[in-house]
């Protein structure tokens, strides 16, 4: 469950982050609270035998109607302002037991993030979520940032839980181009 959860969590925040509204320091406790909150919601709807069962309950939807009350949740222990995540209007992201998918407005494909079924190298893990944020933002004519464009080229690390038993805590590891994985 923490690997997938970290997965969704660093996917967001990469997002988030793309959008370029919040400081450092804002993004870092978002990611820290939206953590803590996933793992305090999923941790009785985690079900690696089936990993279907439960899906629609750890699913995060946006759309133009709803914001997804995980997010909200996140960005109200945070108090960052949810609009200033900047995500996109339509997406869905599914943290099943194994896999991570999304899917980026009504009619297009699910697309995976991140399966574990196999191991992944955690080079290779951040290039697929960093392909994978390219992918939920095609239509942002914005640009991107120098730290976006060499997703390809720099091996990155999902955080991991310190404590598999305690929701509280991750693991920072300080990179010559990154903070807390993000900055």
């Amino acid at each position: 469950m923490r690997d997938e959860i970290a997965t969704a969590v660093f996917f967001v925040t990469r997002l988030v982050k793309k959008h370029d509204t919040l400081s450092k320091q804002q993004i870092k406790d978002f990611a820290e609270r939206l953590m803590t909150i996933l793992f305090e919601t999923y941790r009785s709807h985690w079900y690696p035998d089936c990993p279907s069962k439960g899906q629609a309950f750890r699913c995060i939807r946006i759309n133009d109607q709803n914001k997804d009350p995980i997010l909200e949740k996140a960005c109200a222990a945070s108090k960052v302002d949810f609009f200033h995540l900047g995500l996109p209007k339509e997406m869905t992201i599914w943290v099943d037991p194994f896999e991570v998918c999304c899917r980026y407005g009504e009619k297009n494909h699910p697309f995976t993030i991140a399966s574990f079924k196999g191991r992944w190298e955690a080079w290779k893990l951040s290039q697929l979520i960093s392909y994978a944020v390219n992918r939920a933002t095609l239509d942002d004519c914005s640009g991107s940032s120098s730290d976006e464009e060499s997703y390809s080229r720099e091996p990155r690390v999902i955080p991991k839980v310190n404590n598999p038993k305690s929701i509280y805590q991750v693991k920072c590891v300080p990179s010559s181009s990154l903070y807390f994985l993000l900055f």
